[in-house]
């Protein structure tokens, strides 16, 4: 039985949603973030990789971005073009239980 532990992979570990925000500068480094420090640097650097990406393709291809809005089932993120950089928000969504009790109900 003390074999099969070797083989054994630890439980992912579950993550928070983050919310709040980070600057990035032209070549990707992270400058300041109000993002939680229990959220993982590498995946902050990822997303600002990712937004970087999008704003660099959208001028190559001759459609500068201002913004970009992402909805994810449970993620908002929000990114603003800074000359070169961008300035990221981070929000968690709702599950949608409260806004759906709240609207009223057509008849």
């Amino acid at each position: 039985m003390g074999v099969l532990k070797l083989f054994r992979k630890p439980a992912p570990k579950l993550l928070r949603l983050p919310s709040g925000c980070f600057t990035v500068g032209c070549h990707g480094t992270v400058l300041s973030r109000t993002v939680a420090s229990s959220f993982p640097r590498t995946l902050v650097e990822e997303i600002a990789r990712q937004v970087l990406r999008v704003f660099r393709e959208g001028a190559r291809a001759q459609l500068p971005l201002a913004e970009l809005n992402i909805h994810y089932a449970s993620l908002k993120i929000t990114a603003h073009a800074l000359r070169g950089g961008a300035l990221v928000f981070l929000a968690p969504k709702d599950s949608g239980a409260k806004c759906a009790a709240s609207r009223p109900v057509c008849p």
